[in-house]
């Protein structure tokens, strides 16, 4: 007799999108293609809010800022989500006219101009912890890629453009970690997180204090002087900017260069490529860069308010819902990316074009250029100075977000170029 139970399929469990899952934080890429596949504009119950999954219907909630706002923020966690969540996020949790006042008065101060002239800072904080990077790997064998490279270099580019001392750039970082990180089971911000919360404000407020006494060439003061038609920020206004540029700014690019070695490291024939052209390392490395960012980028989802009842790919969501934009599935989709699954830096420039790790419209991220130039300049040193790496896969361990992706420790051992 012949079984067949070898050829009956089971039923898919169902469908279920749980973003404080540790599992789900391991690989959200599954889940997102059945919510692409099966419920685009997927409700879920739990948190009670409306999963928005498809590349052309995250692009077309982020332009419609009117309907789907950023009044109430864009955590998914309770006690960030409310009408206050400007104080914390800057012009994040704001819309319309003063989203617009805000935005622009921070940008006067955070200028394209400012970002260049960064280059050399961000160069020489890269050859001095590369440096000691290939230092621990040569006495160790492997080095944490994320603890003694990657972890330390954004933090300390923002905090070098903010003005904090060098002595205090541990103890941000060390805060700014706690922020972002979720506990297993625990569907809110912990407690732990709220602490490390006031403890930053408690310390940019200290600083801004100072800045108003006595200016500097600094980013901070640069804010508090910033004027346009005769308006400037507030105290508040100002530290609120620098939180958000602390967790979001340093944490998102943290990721991005943990994710960039780990995703090309799962590839030996495109690291050869990468790394094969040391006199001219930009033709692959702003591929590497923008693929990491599709493939895989820090920042997965946002929250948004739903001012009223409004129609998404056929599905009502209801006026009062939170809705949610998955930034990480809309840059997998098969509509858009071909083979979208696979790291690819031999990628088309059309499809990259198409990423949305930033975001769009009015609220596309104002540190994009910022994280650009640092993983720029990082991994154009990387590919000169070292001709192959090999990452420990099996040891690294990821940081537990709902929103940021990517490590907390990635061990790699790097092979230096012979000199």
């Amino acid at each position: 007799m012949v079984s067949t139970s070898s050829t009956t399929e089971r039923p898919a469990a169902p469908l279920r999108f749980d973003p404080y899952d540790y599992d789900f934080h391991e690989d959200p890429y599954p889940t997102y293609q059945r919510l692409r596949d099966e419920d685009p504009v997927h409700h879920a119950p739990v948190d009670d809010i409306w999963v928005i999954s498809r590349h052309e219907d995250v692009f077309d909630v982020l332009r419609r800022d009117d309907v789907f706002s950023n009044r109430m923020g864009v955590s998914l966690d309770a006690t960030a989500w409310n009408p206050d969540a400007h104080k914390v996020m800057s012009f994040l949790g704001l819309d319309g006219a003063e989203q617009a006042r805000v935005r622009k008065l921070v940008s006067a101060a955070f200028t394209p101009r400012r970002v260049r002239e960064l280059t050399p800072e961000v160069q020489q904080l890269t050859e001095k912890y590369l440096a000691s990077t290939l230092a621990i790997n040569a006495e160790h064998g492997e080095a944490d890629w994320i603890k003694d490279f990657a972890g330390k270099l954004p933090m300390d580019v923002i905090s070098e453009m903010m003005g904090v001392p060098v002595s205090d750039r541990d103890e941000v970082r060390r805060l700014a970690d706690l922020v972002v990180h979720r506990e297993d089971g625990v569907r809110d911000v912990p407690v732990a997180g709220m602490e490390a919360s006031m403890s930053l404000f408690g310390y940019y407020g200290d600083m801004v204090s100072q800045r108003r006494a006595q200016p500097t060439d600094d980013l901070t003061s640069a804010l508090l002087a910033a004027e346009i038609e005769g308006e400037k920020l507030r105290d508040g206004e100002v530290m609120a900017f620098l939180f958000l540029m602390v967790v979001a700014g340093n944490e998102t690019t943290t990721k991005l260069l943990g994710n960039a070695l780990f995703h090309l490291g799962a590839h030996p024939e495109q690291q050869a490529a990468v790394l094969g052209a040391p006199e001219d390392p930009d033709t692959l490395v702003v591929p590497w860069i923008e693929e990491t960012l599709r493939h895989d980028t820090s920042s997965q989802m946002l929250a948004r308010y739903v001012t009223e009842d409004t129609e998404v790919a056929g599905i009502t969501i209801p006026g009062g819902s939170k809705a949610l934009v998955l930034l990480g599935s809309a840059n997998r989709d098969e509509r858009v990316f071909g083979d979208p699954t696979v790291f690819n830096v031999h990628r088309e420039k059309s499809e990259l074009s198409q990423i949305l790790s930033f975001g769009t419209g009015r609220h596309f991220c104002l540190g994009a250029n910022l994280a650009r130039l640092e993983a720029k300049v990082v991994l154009n040193e990387l590919v000169r100075q070292v001709d192959g790496f090999q990452v420990h896969a099996d040891r690294a361990v990821r940081v537990h977000s709902t929103s940021v992706r990517g490590f907390a420790s990635l061990p790699v051992t790097f092979r230096p170029r012979s000199a």
